[in-house]
């Protein structure tokens, strides 16, 4: 199926960045998933779908414990990395090239479907969310860990809207809870878990550098953190350390069952 625009964008954005993306990578850190996914474990022959998976991070901490997993991404390169870290691992991975809003496989076909830290790139979010439920099995579960933006704060979410489309012209949007919630639940999924977690980022280069941003929209970006709305400061915790400029990003964790 042809990309749409956002998705080529974000196809070439990690195909640039990859090498980003790997064991130094701040997702290489799965205590949220641990979290997450406390008292879930993986039946005989299970079989686990990740979708955007990036370095892969998360597809090789599900295959760890049990999963057979399949790694999906529309970058190769991102493929690759994921190839790459399960094999250092010692665990296998299946890797399938295609987009999230549109899942190539049959109704019912997995016991667990994550997507970690990716949702915010996708053009069609309720789109995702109803594929996923889709390839769901009857008792499977649905896990989804996304940036997020506090329930009931407009402007701060426009801000960091702003903030990051010039940091990462692939981003699409950060979701609130209750708007994550709201597409889980139409999709048929029963929400079993849904928090915000504070996430600190600690050093504004170093986001930069992930997605090298562009000189010219690092300073714009600075210039809006210096005149940053009360409501942002509050929502995500802009403090200055070590002549470092840090926030807190709530981090989403939601996770849903298919009905029997």
């Amino acid at each position: 199926m042809p990309l749409d625009e956002r998705q080529s964008a974000s196809r070439e954005q990690f195909e640039r960045q990859s090498r980003n993306y790997g064991r130094s990578h701040i997702l290489a850190d799965t205590s949220d998933l641990e979290e997450a996914l406390a008292g879930i474990a993986a039946s005989p022959a299970a079989r686990g779908l990740d979708v955007a998976t990036g370095g892969g991070h998360t597809a090789v901490f599900l295959a760890r414990r049990g999963w057979d997993m399949t790694a999906s991404d529309l970058s190769p390169a991102m493929l690759e990395r994921a190839s790459e870290l399960a094999a250092e691992d010692g665990v296998q991975l299946t890797t399938a090239e295609h987009s999230a809003e549109s899942l190539p496989y049959p109704d019912a076909s997995f016991e667990i479907v994550s997507c970690r830290v990716a949702a915010h790139h996708f053009s069609d979010q309720a789109g995702f969310v109803n594929e996923a439920a889709r390839v769901l099995a009857p008792g499977g579960h649905f896990l989804l860990i996304d940036g997020s933006v506090p329930d009931g704060e407009p402007v701060a979410e426009e801000w960091i809207h702003g903030i990051e489309k010039l940091r990462d012209p692939s981003h699409g949007r950060f979701r609130s809870p209750e708007s994550w919630s709201a597409l889980v639940r139409s999709a048929g999924l029963e929400i079993l878990k849904c928090a915000t977690v504070p996430f600190k980022q600690p050093d504004l280069e170093w986001y930069f550098e992930t997605a090298a941003t562009p000189p010219e929209n690092r300073i714009e970006i600075l210039r809006r953190i210096n005149s940053a709305p009360d409501p942002a400061r509050q929502a995500f915790g802009l403090t200055n350390e070590e002549n470092k400029i840090v926030w807190w990003w709530p981090r989403l964790a939601v996770l849903a069952k298919k009905p029997l």
